[in-house]
């Protein structure tokens, strides 16, 4: 064996460029470890080495096979990243770095120009009509509102797809596309039960509430959307950890807002301005300060309307305490 390596060490040393190319082919190609012939070769993580002699033949290779855990359950496999509705182009087309390349190094001005002018054209290049271009705007808006709300990356998945729907139902024509991205992310925390309010939503964005509001009638007739009525007992978890209640006033307040659901308090009023009243009530109870602005400010609601709820609790707390049934903190 000695003979052997120091015969492929001259051979290396008289044609140095040539012979590392045929071993480098060779290495790749076989599976058998060169030194120990016969010992098949394994691999951990990113090198291929002889169990045997140690000899490492690949190092930080590159798999081009297919992937075979499935991002999708329709999915047998994949090659690449998985795909997304957040993107136009469902994020499989690739984007041109700036100013260094792959290897951390500054590039020359000359590579930077030419860059420049590749990356123009590549994002000329990336719209096949006006309507694709339409869709990436109003996708780029969802992510946007979905980033100032600090949502879960599921409701922003929901909402793309919702806004995918009404491009291809034709929803969209005519109507302004901020709304419409405002009217998928609501829709699409309706649908999945998150507490998030209307006003919220119109906070952040760059249309009224009531254009917000008129698209997701639209979005909500047209496509028969899941909604779930939202509850009172929803959003009282928000509003006491925004306030820095206590758990003792949490808990109080959830109780509160479950016993004004069954008898029907809330019924034809805004759930948030029933739940802040139950927090405002569970402070009172628990002497902690909490004042009806702020909540009417958290809850958006009118300080008036908070105050019409809270009596409408303590009525209700009278008659329960009258019948023997009050609930206990």
């Amino acid at each position: 064996m000695s003979t052997d390596s120091s015969s492929v060490a001259t051979e290396h040393t008289e044609q140095p460029e040539k012979n590392d190319v045929e071993t480098h082919e060779r290495l790749s190609t076989t599976d058998q470890c060169p030194e120990c012939s016969e010992v098949k070769l394994r691999r951990d993580g990113t090198e291929r080495y002889c169990p045997e002699c140690g000899l490492v033949v690949d190092e930080d290779c590159i798999d081009y096979g297919p992937e075979w855990t499935p991002y999708d359950p329709e999915e047998r496999h994949r090659v690449g990243g998985p795909v997304t509705n957040a993107r136009h182009d469902w994020g499989i087309s690739a984007e041109i770095g700036w100013y260094r390349d792959a290897r951390g190094q500054q590039l020359p001005a000359a590579k930077r120009r030419k860059l420049n002018r590749l990356r123009r054209w590549d994002r000329q290049a990336q719209f096949e009509g006006k309507a694709e271009q339409n869709l990436a705007h109003g996708l780029s808006e969802i992510r946007r509102i979905i980033g100032a709300l600090d949502l879960p990356e599921s409701i922003c998945t929901q909402a793309c797809a919702l806004y995918r729907t009404a491009a291809n139902e034709d929803l969209i024509r005519g109507r302004s596309i901020e709304a419409m991205a405002a009217a998928g992310v609501y829709a699409a925390c309706r649908c999945s039960g998150l507490p998030r309010t209307i006003e919220e939503v119109g906070g952040v964005s760059t249309v009224s509430r009531k254009r917000i509001s008129n698209a997701y009638s639209v979005l909500n007739n047209e496509l028969d959307l899941p909604a779930i009525p939202m509850t009172p007992v929803q959003y009282v978890p928000r509003f006491a950890s925004d306030l820095d209640l206590s758990r003792e006033v949490r808990q109080r307040a959830l109780k509160l807002a479950r016993e004004a659901s069954e008898v029907g308090l809330g019924n034809g009023c805004r759930p948030t301005g029933v739940a802040a009243a139950c927090v405002y009530e569970a402070a009172l109870e628990a002497d902690e300060k909490v004042t009806q602005t702020s909540l009417a400010d958290l809850a958006n609601v009118s300080a008036m309307t908070l105050r019409e709820q809270w009596k409408k609790l303590q009525s209700m707390l009278k008659h329960l305490a009258d019948s023997g049934m009050e609930v206990h903190g």
